[in-house]
């Protein structure tokens, strides 16, 4: 049977290993508060001074950094900086420990919790919670965790609900909160109400006129940027989304919709847009309104129009264009199709002509089309002179077109907007009295639904005949602002009166906004 003894090593001059040094402990504390509110910032400042007196009364510590974020929430990780910046910091090995007020304070996904609890526990870094006294290190920490983050999650989701139930009230109550820092020609009173910033209001007035005298939003913005004039956020570029926001935005007329969009998710706190998922409520007559709603109504009857592609006979798609004056009013008498701006350079002699595009590109073609080529200057005279035709005998032009204008009231005087609104008011009292019981609920929004689409269709007539009106009184301007005979060719004007030219082989047909027609 073997036999071991142990020889003990002796100690001789010159052979002691000095005892290595013991390092201290790099401890990090990590605070948080939820809210900007003053009651918080304090609790903030207590936070960080107990970490600085608590960390030094441990001598075997010393302070690595104190990780604050100030006014953020703990749903998620992806705002809180200093977290982030405090966990690079472990990653790197610039820390042996967190510590820290609760799990809550921590954060309140169990997901994230357990993510990075594991996380640092691969480099040896525990977490110490002061209020559940849990080591993430010790053998019974990580089932503690998941117990303790998913109640915090729990909380979270049910402060998220009652948040989302008080915003609900606010919406019934009409009560409309704007961000009024880069909401173009707004800014807020004392009170907290919208008011009209007078210089700023001027440029979305601008913006809507431009868009109705037929110049993209490419072009208004391209305009804005030429004379120096800021976005709502102080920017010297206007993308198209700008201007196409501000021509949508009901807020200009005075009115507001609430809830457009709606958190899918509290945890990750993504939005989308509410296309009837979730209850919206509007508001009329909130502030004051920059744009007139029969202006408003105008600038989106035109977004939809522009929308639609034009099919030209030969099956062709052409989208909207502004870049000139005549671009999309000016048509092939023959074959129905548009014509389209070219360059030529005849022989070094070089011009610009519109011509039939079923001549330009004769794919797809129903006929072989030959209508004439029609040089750009001369399209100009047409113009000038069909104006200057209505000039010469303005009195037999109004004349008619009031006439048309009083039977198009009398045949589309057929719906009552104020009955329908009346109703709409009684139905919505019901939807609230009902909002538990199911079937009811959908029977009121079914006829809210119905109510609303008839209310839309008045609108839309109304506004019509206030067309119409507008018309005639653009015709009037026109007649007052030209005594004479026009002489120069203006852009401005034909965006503002002509809707279509027609050229045939041997005429022209000129017809204007009013209705009228004329033959050059």
């Amino acid at each position: 049977m073997k036999k071991v003894m142990i020889i003990p090593a002796r100690k001789r001059m010159g052979n002691i290993e000095k005892e290595p040094e013991q390092k201290k402990l790099r401890v990090a504390a990590y605070c948080r508060v939820s809210t900007d509110s003053d009651e918080q910032e304090t609790s903030y400042e207590t936070q960080v001074s107990h970490y600085k007196e608590f960390i030094s009364s441990h001598p075997d510590w010393v302070l690595a950094g104190i990780f604050a974020d100030d006014g953020i929430s703990g749903t998620n990780t992806k705002k809180r900086n200093e977290f982030n910046r405090m966990i690079q910091e472990c990653m790197a090995g610039n820390i042996d420990m967190i510590i820290t007020k609760s799990i809550s304070r921590f954060a309140r996904n169990t997901l994230d919790c357990l993510k990075y609890i594991r996380q640092l526990k691969e480099k040896n870094i525990p977490v110490l919670f002061e209020k559940e006294s849990i080591n993430t290190m010790d053998a019974k920490g990580e089932v503690l965790i998941t117990i303790m983050a998913s109640l915090a999650q729990q909380e979270s989701e049910s402060l998220s609900q009652n948040v989302k139930l008080g915003l609900q009230y606010r919406y019934q109550q009409g009560k409309v909160q704007v961000n009024h820092k880069h909401f173009l020609g707004y800014t807020k009173d004392e009170n907290g109400h919208l008011i009209i910033d007078p210089e700023q209001a001027e440029v979305v007035k601008r913006i809507y006129r431009e868009y109705l005298e037929g110049y993209s939003m490419k072009k208004i913005g391209k305009h804005l940027e030429a004379d120096g004039i800021l976005t709502g956020a102080g920017r010297k570029k206007w993308h198209d989304s700008t201007i196409n926001k501000i021509l949508r935005n009901e807020k200009y007329m005075g009115d507001a919709l609430l809830q457009k969009t709606y958190t899918v998710d509290f945890l990750t706190k993504k939005r989308v847009k509410n296309n009837g998922f979730v209850p919206q409520y509007y508001v009329e007559n909130d502030h004051e309104a920059i744009i007139p709603k029969d202006i408003f109504l105008q600038v989106q009857a035109e977004l939809v129009r522009r929308r639609i592609v034009h099919i030209s006979p030969s099956g062709q798609r052409h989208s909207f264009s502004s870049n000139n004056c005549f671009a999309q009013i000016t048509y092939c008498g023959v074959c129905g199709e548009l014509y389209r701006r070219v360059h030529w350079n005849n022989r070094g002699h070089k011009s610009i002509v519109w011509r039939c595009i079923s001549r330009l590109d004769p794919r797809g073609a129903e006929i072989n089309c030959t209508n004439r080529t029609v040089n750009e200057n001369l399209l100009k005279e047409i113009t000038m002179k069909a104006m200057n035709h209505i000039l010469s005998d303005s009195h037999t032009f109004l004349l008619q077109m009031q006439k048309n204008i009083t039977k198009t009231i009398i045949k589309n005087d057929t719906l009552s907007p104020e009955c329908i609104q009346k109703r709409l008011d009684e139905l919505q009292q019901e939807l609230i009295q009902h909002a538990t019981n199911r079937q009811n609920y959908n029977a009121i929004a079914n006829e809210i639904f119905r109510l609303r689409e008839q209310q839309e269709e008045a609108e839309q007539n109304n506004l019509s005949q206030q067309a119409n009106i507008k018309r005639l009184e653009d015709l009037k301007k026109f007649i007052r602002e030209h005594p004479t005979q026009i002489t120069e060719f203006n852009e401005i004007t034909i965006r503002k009166i002509i809707e279509k030219i027609t050229i045939f082989p041997d005429h022209f047909l000129v017809k204007f906004k009013s209705g009228i027609e004329v033959t050059v």
